[in-house]
C-alpha cells in the first residue's frame, strides 16, 4: 500500500513546518499550503487523502474551505481534520457542521499526532 498523502494547511510557518516534518518523517507524502486560495488549487491538482485543516488562516477561513471541499463531488470523500487554537465546545460543533470528520487542538502534541492522524487513515480505508 503507498503511503497516504496528506495536505497540511496552516499560516504560521512554524506549525507548518512542525506537522510536516512529523508525519513526513513518519513516511507520508507532504503537500502543504500557507492559505485556503492554495490548498484549494492542490486539491484539485494532487487530491490528498487526508487534510489537516487550520481554521483561522487569512482571506478564505478553513470552514469555508472545507464546505466547499464537502460540496463538491470530486472532493467530498477527502477526510478534513480541523487544526484549531479555538478549543471551545461550540468550535468542536462548528468544526462539524462545517464537514470537517475531526478535530486537533493546537498546540499540537508531537508525540500523539501521529497515531491520531493513523486512526483517521485506518477509517478512510477500513470504509474503502
Amino acid at each position: 500500500m503507498s503511503a497516504a498523502c496528506i495536505l497540511v494547511v496552516d499560516d504560521n510557518p512554524t506549525n507548518l513546518k512542525l506537522v510536516s516534518d512529523i508525519l513526513q518523517f513518519e513516511g507520508y507524502q507532504i503537500l502543504k499550503a500557507s492559505d485556503a486560495e492554495s490548498a484549494r488549487q492542490m486539491v484539485h491538482d494532487t487530491p490528498p487523502d487526508l487534510i489537516l485543516m487550520d481554521i483561522a488562516l487569512p482571506g478564505m477561513d478553513g470552514l469555508t474551505l472545507t464546505r466547499l471541499l464537502k460540496a463538491d463531488e470530486t472532493t467530498r470523500h477527502i477526510v478534513i481534520v480541523a487544526l484549531t487554537a479555538f478549543a471551545m465546545k461550540t468550535d468542536d460543533a462548528r468544526a462539524r457542521e462545517a464537514g470537517c470528520d475531526g478535530y486537533i487542538t493546537k498546540p499540537i502534541d508531537t508525540r500523539t499526532l501521529p497515531g491520531t492522524v493513523a486512526g483517521y487513515l485506518r477509517g478512510i480505508r477500513g470504509s474503502s
